[in-house]
C-alpha cells in the first residue's frame, strides 16, 4: 500500500498537481517545489500571499547540498542533534521556483526522516513542498480528522497512508542559518 500511495502522488506531483500527505510534523499540503505553477496553487489553497516564503522537504543531506550553495558545519550537527524535525531557512538557495523563495533568496528546507516523506522525496528526486494543511491564519491541523474539509477538496490527492494516526503532531523547530554559521530562532 504504501509504495502505491507513493506512485499516486509522485503522478500527481509530475503532472503539476498538489498533494495533502503525511510528513515527520504535521500533514502538510505539498507539491513539485520546483515547479511555480504548482507553487502558486499551493499559495491559492492556503489563501496565502506569495510573499511569505513555503518549506520544502528533501530526503538527504546530498539532496540538500545541490540546492543550497553552502552549509556550515555546524547546521549538520544542529540538525542530527535536534530532538525535533528542523527546519533550517538557508541563504541563497537555487533550483526552487523563485514563488518559493523569501525576497532575500532564502528558504526553509527540512531533511525528512519520517518513513512515507522520506520515501517519497527519495523516489521524486526533487524537493518537495510542505506547508501546513490549513488556511493561512487558521490554526494548524494537528492530525488528519483536524483537516478542513475545503483543503482536502482543494487538494488534486490525499494520501490515505497514516490517516487514521491520532498522534497530535508539532510543527517543526525553524531556524534561520547563515553560510558562516550564524543562526536566528524563528519557532522553537
Amino acid at each position: 500500500m504504501l509504495q502505491d500511495e507513493i506512485k499516486k502522488a509522485i503522478e500527481v506531483l509530475k503532472a503539476g498537481g498538489v498533494i495533502l500527505y503525511p510528513t515527520d510534523t504535521v500533514w502538510g499540503i505539498g507539491c513539485d517545489a520546483t515547479n511555480p505553477e504548482a507553487v502558486k496553487k499551493v499559495y491559492e489553497i492556503k489563501r496565502r500571499e506569495d510573499s511569505k516564503a513555503l518549506i520544502c522537504l528533501v530526503d538527504s543531506e546530498a539532496r540538500l547540498s545541490r540546492y543550497v550553495r553552502k552549509v556550515a558545519n555546524v547546521t549538520w550537527d544542529m540538525i542530527e542533534m535536534s530532538e525535533r524535525p528542523l527546519t533550517v531557512i538557508f541563504d541563497h538557495v537555487s533550483g526552487l521556483a523563485p514563488n518559493l523563495l523569501a525576497e532575500d533568496g532564502s528558504a526553509g528546507i527540512r531533511i525528512t526522516r519520517e518513513q512515507f516523506s522520506k520515501e517519497l522525496c527519495y523516489r521524486f528526486q526533487k524537493p518537495i513542498v510542505s506547508t501546513s494543511a490549513n488556511i493561512s491564519g487558521e490554526p494548524t491541523a494537528r492530525t488528519f480528522d483536524e483537516i478542513s474539509d475545503e483543503i482536502k477538496q482543494a487538494v488534486d490527492y490525499v494520501v490515505h497512508y497514516s490517516q487514521q494516526c491520532k498522534e497530535k503532531h508539532k510543527p517543526s523547530s525553524i531556524i534561520k542559518m547563515s553560510e558562516d554559521g550564524q543562526f536566528t530562532i524563528i519557532r522553537e
